[in-house]
Protein backbone atom coordinates (compact mmCIF):
# COMPACT_ATOMS: atom_id res chain seq x y z
CA UNK A 1 0.00 0.00 0.00
CA UNK A 2 1.18 3.59 -0.81
CA UNK A 3 1.04 6.25 1.35
CA UNK A 4 -0.15 9.64 0.20
CA UNK A 5 1.79 12.20 0.61
CA UNK A 6 -0.27 15.57 3.02
CA UNK A 7 0.20 18.66 1.07
CA UNK A 8 1.23 20.82 3.52
CA UNK A 9 -1.56 23.28 5.03
CA UNK A 10 -0.72 27.14 6.70
CA UNK A 11 -3.52 29.49 7.63
CA UNK A 12 -4.15 33.35 6.09
CA UNK A 13 -3.63 36.06 8.67
CA UNK A 14 -6.58 37.56 6.80
CA UNK A 15 -9.43 35.16 6.53
CA UNK A 16 -7.92 32.51 9.10
CA UNK A 17 -8.83 29.72 6.79
CA UNK A 18 -6.10 26.99 5.69
CA UNK A 19 -5.34 26.74 2.63
CA UNK A 20 -2.49 24.51 0.62
CA UNK A 21 1.38 26.36 1.28
CA UNK A 22 1.30 26.90 -2.50
CA UNK A 23 -1.70 28.66 -2.81
CA UNK A 24 -0.50 31.25 -0.38
CA UNK A 25 2.23 34.34 -0.03
CA UNK A 26 4.74 33.85 2.42
CA UNK A 27 6.04 37.34 4.02
CA UNK A 28 9.42 35.94 6.06
CA UNK A 29 11.77 37.48 8.81
CA UNK A 30 15.03 36.68 8.71
CA UNK A 31 17.35 36.57 11.88
CA UNK A 32 18.80 39.55 10.98
CA UNK A 33 14.92 41.63 11.29
CA UNK A 34 15.03 41.82 7.84
CA UNK A 35 11.52 41.38 6.67
CA UNK A 36 10.33 40.40 2.78
CA UNK A 37 7.81 38.57 0.30
CA UNK A 38 9.42 35.13 -0.59
CA UNK A 39 7.94 34.16 -3.83
CA UNK A 40 9.97 30.73 -3.75
CA UNK A 41 8.43 29.86 -0.18
CA UNK A 42 11.86 28.36 0.88
CA UNK A 43 13.79 31.33 2.60
CA UNK A 44 15.38 30.72 6.46
CA UNK A 45 13.34 32.38 8.69
CA UNK A 46 9.83 33.15 10.48
CA UNK A 47 7.16 32.97 7.54
CA UNK A 48 3.60 34.47 7.71
CA UNK A 49 0.93 33.85 5.07
CA UNK A 50 -1.89 35.74 3.40
CA UNK A 51 -4.42 34.63 0.84
CA UNK A 52 -3.67 36.13 -2.56
CA UNK A 53 -6.60 37.95 -1.86
CA UNK A 54 -7.10 42.11 -1.55
CA UNK A 55 -9.13 42.18 1.00
CA UNK A 56 -7.35 39.64 3.21
CA UNK A 57 -4.24 41.83 2.69
CA UNK A 58 -6.39 44.65 3.68
CA UNK A 59 -7.22 42.81 6.55
CA UNK A 60 -4.18 42.51 7.43
CA UNK A 61 -2.96 46.09 7.21
CA UNK A 62 -5.70 47.58 9.10
CA UNK A 63 -5.28 44.80 12.26
CA UNK A 64 -1.70 45.41 11.98
CA UNK A 65 -1.69 41.39 12.80
CA UNK A 66 1.79 40.77 10.60
CA UNK A 67 3.43 43.30 12.73
CA UNK A 68 2.28 41.33 15.99
CA UNK A 69 3.10 37.75 14.34
CA UNK A 70 6.34 39.02 13.03
CA UNK A 71 7.40 41.07 16.20
CA UNK A 72 8.18 43.73 14.19
CA UNK A 73 7.41 47.36 12.25
CA UNK A 74 6.29 46.33 9.07
CA UNK A 75 7.57 49.04 6.38
CA UNK A 76 4.84 50.45 4.04
CA UNK A 77 6.85 49.04 0.71
CA UNK A 78 6.44 45.37 2.47
CA UNK A 79 2.86 46.05 1.89
CA UNK A 80 3.11 47.77 -1.41
CA UNK A 81 5.35 44.60 -2.65
CA UNK A 82 2.11 42.66 -1.35
CA UNK A 83 -0.40 44.55 -3.22
CA UNK A 84 1.91 44.08 -6.23
CA UNK A 85 2.21 40.68 -6.25
CA UNK A 86 -1.73 40.31 -5.52
CA UNK A 87 -2.45 42.76 -8.36
CA UNK A 88 -0.48 41.00 -10.43
CA UNK A 89 -2.18 37.15 -9.96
Amino acid sequence: MQKIKKKPTRRCMGCNEPKEKNELLRIVKSKEGIIEVDLTGKKNGRGAYICKKQECLDKVVKSKRLSKVLEQEIETEIYERLRGVIIDQ
